[in-house]
């Protein structure tokens, strides 16, 4: 498949991804969508940066949403990373399926902010988030909580019932 990767990860690009996910499933690039980070010239130059050998791209939503097919279609490997399930259910949304391209969404760091829960380490989530958590799982999507690949792993289903 195209995309070999997705996960969420309110980091986006940063060392670990690339030193520890892109060594256990190798990529030919990266798609980063976040709509902040791909219109703040100077982060996108430090995501891109923390990058060697692997092309990356930064997207925003809507431009990601225009590109995705044509990368689903590829023949080339390629992890895609949101920064919050919200912006993965707008690509649902918008009618691209992600099931179809990856087994699994991967659920990375999710710092804890104001209004939010914790569910896990350095996972917290936003009511929009749990929402946008369950959307993905009734489309049939596996969500799994695991920072890097040999730490263990929780479902979005076990989380979920954290949540009151």
């Amino acid at each position: 498949m195209s995309i070999s990767f997705v996960r969420i990860d309110d980091r986006v690009i940063h060392g670990q991804l690339v030193t520890r996910w892109a060594k256990e499933l190798p990529c030919d690039g990266i798609i980063a969508i976040d709509d902040a980070v791909a219109a703040d010239p100077l982060l996108s130059a430090v995501m891109k940066g923390a990058v060697q050998d692997i092309r990356v791209w930064l997207f925003d939503t809507a431009t990601a949403i225009e590109k995705l097919p044509k990368i689903i279609a590829s023949e080339k490997r390629y992890f895609v990373i949101g920064k919050s399930p919200v912006t993965l259910q707008r690509i649902e949304e918008a009618g691209i399926d992600l099931q179809n391209a990856s087994q699994k969404i991967n659920v990375g760091p999710m710092s804890s902010r104001a209004n939010t829960i914790t569910i896990g380490p350095n996972q917290a989530v936003s009511p929009e988030e749990v929402a946008a958590f369950d959307y993905l799982a009734q489309r049939g999507h596996q969500i799994e909580f695991r920072l890097v690949p040999d730490a263990s792993a929780c479902r979005w289903q076990d989380a979920r019932q954290k949540i009151k």
